[in-house]
C-alpha cells in the first residue's frame, strides 16, 4: 500500500521530535544521524531520506530550533517598561522547556562560530532581537519610565545582561533558579529606571 501524505507528515513529526530530544539531552555536539535514529527507533538508512548529509541535519535542527523559539508563548502584561521586562523574561530559562531551548541555543554556538554562513545568520538573529528590545526601550522612554539615553545602547546592555544570566543559569541552576533570574532582572531594570529620576533637594 503506498504511503499517504498523512503518513509522511506523521513520520516527519516523529523525526522532528527525535531531533529535538537528542539536542535537549546531548546538546548540539551530540546531534548525529545515529543518535537521531536511535531515538526514533529506526535505521540511519531511513533518516537519509530526510537528511542525506550531516549538514542537512544541522540545517534542519537550526530551523526547528528557530521555529520552536518563534512559536513559544509570549508574555503580554503591559506597555512601556513592563513590555520590555516581558521580552527579557521570555529569553530566560524560567521553565524546563525554556531551559531546554536555551541549552540547545548555547550548545549550537560552537557550530555557528565555525561556519561563516551560520555566524552571519546568528548575528542577524541577535541584531533583530536587539531591535525588538530597542522598540520597547523607546516606548518606555516615551512614557517617562526610562532615561533618555541612546535606546539601542540600553537594549544592547539589557540583551547582554540576560544572555549572561542564561549561561550562568545553565551551568549552575542551583545558584540561579527562576526566582533568582527574576530578582536580578528586576534589579537591573530598577537601576535603569532610577538613573534618570531627579534627586530631591538637600535640606537646609
Amino acid at each position: 500500500m503506498p504511503r499517504t501524505k498523512g503518513d509522511h507528515e506523521a513520520r516527519r513529526r516523529d523525526v522532528s521530535a527525535a531531533v529535538w530530544q537528542v539536542m535537549a539531552t546531548r546538546g548540539f555536539a551530540g546531534l548525529t544521524l545515529r543518535a537521531v535514529a536511535a531515538e526514533l527507533g529506526a535505521t540511519t538508512g531511513l533518516l537519509t531520506h530526510y537528511f542525506p548529509t550531516k549538514r542537512a541535519l544541522v540545517e534542519y535542527a537550526l530551523d526547528l530550533l528557530e521555529q520552536r523559539t518563534v512559536d513559544r508563548p509570549r508574555r503580554r502584561t503591559g506597555e512601556g517598561l513592563a513590555a520590555l521586562r516581558d521580552a527579557l523574561l521570555d529569553i530566560l530559562p524560567l521553565t524546563p522547556e525554556a531551559a531546554d531551548t536555551n541549552r540547545i541555543w548555547v550548545s549550537s554556538w560552537d557550530t555557528a562560530l565555525s561556519e561563516p554562513a551560520l555566524s552571519g545568520a546568528y548575528a542577524r538573529k541577535y541584531a533583530q532581537s536587539r531591535q525588538r528590545l530597542t522598540e520597547r526601550v523607546i516606548a518606555a522612554q516615551e512614557s517617562g519610565e526610562l532615561p533618555s539615553g541612546e535606546p539601542a545602547d540600553i537594549a544592547a546592555r539589557a540583551q547582554a545582561f540576560v544572555l549572561g544570566l542564561v549561561v550562568q543559569a545553565l551551568f549552575d541552576p542551583a545558584a540561579f533558579p527562576p526566582r533568582r533570574h527574576i530578582e536580578l532582572l528586576d534589579e537591573h531594570l530598577a537601576a535603569l529606571a532610577a538613573s534618570h529620576r531627579p534627586r530631591p533637594p538637600l535640606g537646609r
